[in-house]
């Protein structure tokens, strides 16, 4: 399913237009970046919660060459989900 997929059906269920579905969607994606950009976490009860964790630095290898190499620590952002949707779609 795609960005379009959804905000189709979306119109098609509110009986709004799919632009102001994709000016809605638009924002709200908008915002849920900028929250996790600055470092923040968003949580959708019944849906999960986005984060931002900070990796540590450590020594990877390059599977061709074999050379360990240096990883830099970082920030990468993550998405965790709730326990109602994991046994919705387990079908519990």
């Amino acid at each position: 399913m795609t960005k379009q997929d959804i905000v189709e059906d979306i119109a098609l269920r509110t009986g709004l237009t799919k632009k102001e579905v994709g000016e809605a969607m638009e924002c709200f994606l908008s915002r849920v970046s900028q929250t996790l950009v600055e470092g923040g976490h968003l949580e959708i009860r019944g849906f999960g919660t986005f984060k931002v964790k900070e990796r540590k630095a450590r020594m990877a290898r390059n599977p061709r060459t074999g050379e360990t190499v240096p990883v830099p620590a970082r920030r990468v952002p993550v998405f965790k989900v709730s326990k109602m949707l994991k046994d919705r779609v387990a079908g519990e």
